[in-house]
């Protein structure tokens, strides 16, 4: 597939260009408060079918709900959503189906929910992947870079960043379009 990005921001957005059609698998990544959910809300809104929005946070207090509420604001009323904080690998193979275009957001908070639940990471993360191949149409997946920082003081902090940095290997070796977005701004890595 050949993927066409032009040089000239569109108006207002940040985002560099049209890809169409969308690839299989595209994977954005970034730091908190980067830009990067904006950023492929924006790509997947070129899509002409269906667009599902997987959001994968659980609200647990009044900041996080004034997070999910600037998300669900920004979006057009036409999006699905979806809410699957553990059940990632069958919602996506689902929600993908008839070749809809489907956004998770975020992958890190998925892996947060996976280790909070007490559930065998590797094993989820291994069937994460698996359903990647058995998906009828494309997905775009939103996640944290958490490598960049200082070195956690604690196990249960290390593991998460392993983790959540062994789990951005395996999708960037299986997407076709990775992307790291730092102020607002898309570095293409492959």
């Amino acid at each position: 597939m050949r993927v066409i990005l032009s040089t000239q921001p569109l108006s207002g957005a940040g985002l560099t260009g049209l890809i169409t059609p969308l690839p299989p698998i595209t994977l954005v990544l970034g730091g908190a408060r980067s830009g990067k959910s904006r950023y492929a809300e924006e790509l997947l809104d070129r899509h002409t079918g269906r667009r599902t929005y997987i959001a994968t946070a659980e609200i647990r207090d009044a900041e996080m709900a004034e997070r999910v509420k600037l998300h669900r604001d920004r979006r057009d009323p036409d999006w699905r959503l979806v809410e699957e904080p553990l059940a990632l690998a069958q919602t996506l193979v689902s929600e993908t189906e008839k070749g809809a275009a489907v956004l998770v957001d975020c992958v890190t908070l998925w892996l947060t929910n996976v280790m909070l639940a007490e559930r065998d990471v590797a094993a989820e993360c291994t069937a994460l992947e698996q359903a990647l191949g058995q998906c009828g149409g494309p997905i775009i997946f939103v996640a944290n870079e958490v490598g960049l920082g200082i070195v956690p003081d604690n196990k249960l902090a290390r593991d998460f960043r392993d983790h959540a940095g062994r789990l951005n290997q395996r999708l960037a070796a299986r997407a076709d379009h990775v992307l790291f977005v730092a102020a607002g701004l898309p570095l293409i890595l492959k």
